[in-house]
């Protein structure tokens, strides 16, 4: 049973209806019937095979018996004839920012636009501006959407690509003439964003390998099919690239293939000043004084290198982790040994910033503490939204103060795992808290972020976020940026005025690692760390199995050159206590 598959089409059948002028009502049921199966954690098929469908809320029974069709058959006749009834580009037309489904009608009413490059040629011709509503900074949003979205079109997130790269590496790693295989490209360098991904392994046998790979049934198109080399496009959209080398090319292939480019530009430049060639093929001596081709030199004996560890050993490096290979500094340092011991995923004791059902999480309390404890985890940080976070159902004072004793009482019953009471409160336009200080004293601790009003000018954003970090009650600030992957671009906010702030109050900063965030930002994080500013590695879990970001959360990390004392949730319980004291 394809959740995910069944989740789509009942947001497309909502938006379908939108876009027709249905009443609203009748979408939003379609809505919350696909958010209701998102968050159901149980075996979907059993729940619809047996007819239970209607235990979940918001499912009733002309909804029943449109899930059963579709899962019976694989198709809704309903969804269907509502695809049909639209124009097929109108849908594409959702996926620009600043426009909804409202506008969207009103378009293809007025102009008679059904599809993406219609609507471009009508904002470029000024006739959008012209209709009730819209204006001419509709317009240019709306034209700058159009660019933004053929930018992040053959884009895609980092946990995203990882997921679908999991998959492919378990299925090559089964085929019995795989020996060696390795993720390699943006990918295996921990890139929050990717264009695509990419596949190093060894092989006596490269085209059994081969075969084998263009047959795999994530593959919708053959692009390339060679003996070393062969290129595909996933169903997901993502392209992929399988290279196979023998086992003494592999370390050599896997290192160039990771790159970065710029890294790889460097290496090569000091493998040539010790009168050496690095290539994805081997790293060789250099043989003066022969010619081949016009050259006045040649590839001599190869060095042997057996891991990617040995060919920088060769060089006179250190191992450089592929997280730091961006020439960012990481060759200097690997030279005078001064590479550090990353953060590691396994020495993560807990986590914060996460939400439950009291606000707009989809588990309980209870669930999510479980779920921390059974994953390992010694302590867990429960911060709803505050009040003005309405369309989250952020709590009141009341609320708050309900939960702070509910989590007391949890506490009490449990002995080898702690939860936190905290809070995610809103920081308002002036850089106020949305709650007062006496309330904030009564938490464990305090995620201060920016939910709303995020147009602000630099100097305006800066200037409300250091106000609510020199806030005594405020321990952290949450998703400093504000950007949303490849969908939403980052406030205006100067960072390293932030980053100073932090150091002189002591406030940590998140690395929210939700898989829409990865913020703050890697290229960020080693400054932060030499000024000594902690980093507090969390998920904004709004469900159970968004704790699997942390992972990923950990690899960013490592990006940012994060040592495990950089990190406050590799803290033991007792040492955090006393840290938030």
């Amino acid at each position: 049973m394809d959740k995910s598959a069944l989740t789509d089409m009942l947001e497309d059948i909502a938006l379908l209806l939108e876009l027709k002028g249905e009443n609203p009502f009748k979408a939003r049921a379609y809505v919350n019937a696909a958010r209701a199966l998102d968050a159901y954690e149980g075996d979907l098929g059993s729940l619809i095979s047996e007819g239970r469908l209607g235990e979940l809320a918001g499912i009733g029974e002309a909804l029943q018996q449109k899930i059963t069709e579709w899962a019976k058959n694989g198709r809704l006749e309903y969804y269907e004839a509502l695809k049909a009834s639209v124009p097929e580009g109108l849908l594409a037309l959702t996926e620009i920012p600043a426009l909804g489904p409202k506008k969207i009608k009103a378009l293809h009413e007025k102009l008679r636009i059904t599809n993406v490059a219609e609507l471009e040629a009508a904002c470029q011709a000024h006739k959008v501006r012209e209709l009730e509503g819209f204006g001419a900074k509709t317009e240019e949003k709306i034209l700058a959407g159009i660019a933004q979205s053929r930018e992040y079109s053959s884009l895609f997130r980092y946990a995203e690509a990882w997921a679908q790269a999991e998959e492919i590496r378990e299925a090559l790693r089964d085929h019995e003439a795989v020996v060696q295989l390795s993720v390699a490209g943006s990918l295996r360098r921990g890139k929050e964003i990717v264009k695509d991904l990419d596949f190093v392994a060894s092989s006596r046998q490269p085209q059994d390998v081969m075969d084998y790979f263009v047959t795999l049934p994530w593959v919708k198109q053959v692009t390339g099919h060679g003996t070393t080399k062969s290129s595909v496009v996933l169903t997901s959209g993502i392209a992929a690239d399988l290279r196979v080398v023998s086992d003494g090319e592999y370390p050599y292939a896997l290192h160039h293939f990771t790159g970065s480019k710029e890294h790889n530009v460097a290496m090569r430049q000091r493998a040539i000043a010790q009168g050496k060639k690095l290539s994805e093929w081997g790293l060789f001596e250099i043989v003066p004084g022969k010619k081949k081709k016009g050259v006045e030199e040649e590839e001599g004996k190869r060095v042997p290198c057996r891991t990617e560890e040995g060919i920088f050993a060769a060089l006179g490096l250190q191992y450089i982790p592929p997280e730091l290979r961006e020439n960012l500094g990481e060759i200097e340092a690997a030279e005078k040994r001064e590479i550090p011991r990353l953060v590691e995923w396994t020495q993560l004791r807990g986590t914060f910033h996460c939400h439950t059902n009291w606000s707009d999480g989809k588990n309980t309390l209870a669930e999510m503490a479980g779920e921390a404890r059974e994953l390992g985890l010694e302590y867990l940080g429960i911060a709803d939204h505050s009040k003005s976070s309405f369309q989250a159902n952020g709590l009141s004072e009341a609320r708050l103060a309900e939960q702070i004793e509910m989590i007391a009482k949890l506490n009490s019953q449990v002995k080898d795992f702690h939860v936190f009471a905290g809070s995610e409160v809103d920081i308002l336009k002036d850089g106020r808290l949305d709650f007062p200080d006496d309330v904030l004293a009564k938490l464990d601790y305090v995620v201060a972020s920016v939910h709303n009003v995020l147009n602000q000018d630099e100097e305006e954003m800066t200037k409300r976020v250091i106000r609510a970090m020199e806030n005594e009650h405020v321990t952290m600030l949450g998703h400093a940026t504000g950007r949303l992957l490849l969908q939403r671009e980052p406030s205006k906010i100067n960072l390293g005025k932030i980053i100073d702030c932090a150091a002189r109050t002591g406030t940590w900063i998140e690395l929210n690692c939700s898989t829409w965030r990865m913020d703050m930002d890697w290229r960020w994080w080693h400054r932060a760390r030499d000024l000594g500013v902690k980093c507090a590695i969390n998920p904004d879990a709004h469900r159970i199995s968004h704790f699997a970001m942390l992972r990923h959360g950990v690899t960013m990390a490592r990006k940012g050159w994060l040592r495990r004392e950089d990190v406050v949730n590799t803290m033991t319980l007792a040492d955090v206590k006393k840290a938030l004291k």
